[in-house]
């Protein structure tokens, strides 16, 4: 019955439609990888440049941005029908566990899933690679690009145009599967895949269960932030933990194992009934969303090789 009164809500929102959303702001984020590439070979940026890092974490938002608004006016969907804002105080709360948590406890299993790879010959990239220069003042664009800019863009995509379009037809929670699964490859990251999955279906979640894009949006700049934030610091070590004493450490990851727990035993136990869905709805995601499932497969076995 909820599903039924979900769909005729929002007759608009359907899991093809996700499908398409997602292939589409895939191959647009490929189309502006190869010009940023294109830029950086014309005027000879160098890799290990801020300007070749800002240029490459520029092409994701920017991509996103001009697909989701492509998708939205192709399909005749608004804001409303996808990213809805109001929610109650509580699910800020559950945000704040559930990054704590996340951050400090379940990205643990980078470490481990890197350690696994490495069996078979995979070598990441070093993490402070990554980042452009964080003295003095310069960690504010650092902050723009690399969390205000993917936490806005990236939410709207995944815990809004494809979530809400594809709950409207598979249900509650194998939507929520189907955008960790897609949330994770787009990152193409190898080493954080598991852990890009986790938070991919965690951010669905609480979305879900609030009705809003609006806490998923804080919890991915605060995991961003604080990454970037705590490396200006040189509160780090070279595999990006935190540099504690093992104690404080042991305690810290207790710590944020018990409010990840306990963020998701709330969250489950909500009132608010999840959809069940109808049959089709992820045979119709997955016709629709196969080029950028293609693509982003692609994209991550190549990591393998190229670095």
């Amino acid at each position: 019955m909820y599903n039924q009164l979900m769909n005729q809500a929002n007759p608009k929102l359907n899991s093809a439609d996700a499908g398409i959303a997602f292939s589409a702001n895939v191959v647009l984020y490929i189309f502006a990888s190869l010009i940023v590439s294109l830029i950086v070979t014309g005027a000879k940026i160098g890799e290990e440049t801020d300007a070749y890092k800002y240029l490459s974490y520029l092409a994701a938002p920017v991509a996103l941005a001009a697909g989701s608004a492509f998708i939205m006016l192709f399909r005749k969907q608004s804001i409303r029908d996808v990213a809805p804002i109001k929610c109650g105080v509580k699910y800020y709360v559950i945000a704040a566990l559930l990054i704590f948590g996340l951050l400090f406890s379940v990205s643990g299993l980078n470490v481990l899933t890197l350690e696994f790879l490495k069996l078979f010959g995979y070598t990441p990239r070093e993490e402070s690679s990554y980042l452009p220069s964080l003295g003095g003042g310069l960690i504010v664009p650092a902050l723009l690009v690399i969390a205000v800019l993917p936490a806005v863009m990236e939410e709207f995509l995944f815990r809004g145009i494809i979530l809400s379009n594809t709950r409207a037809s598979t249900g509650d929670i194998r939507a929520i599967f189907i955008v960790g699964f897609c949330f994770a490859l787009f990152h193409a990251s190898p080493e954080q895949t598991i852990y890009q999955f986790i938070c991919g279906c965690v951010f669905a979640f609480l979305a879900v269960r609030s009705g809003s894009v609006l806490p998923c949006v804080l919890m991915h700049f605060a995991n961003n932030a604080l990454i970037i934030i705590l490396y200006a610091c040189g509160a780090t070590d070279a595999n990006g933990s935190l540099a504690l004493p093992a104690a404080a450490d042991i305690t810290v990851t207790v710590l944020a194992a018990v409010a990840f727990v306990g963020g998701i035993v709330w969250l489950a136990l909500d009132k608010k009934p999840l959809s069940k869905g109808g049959k089709g709805g992820v045979k119709n995601f997955f016709i629709t969303a196969w080029v950028g499932v293609a693509i982003l497969a692609v994209v991550w076995i190549l990591s393998f090789f190229i670095r």
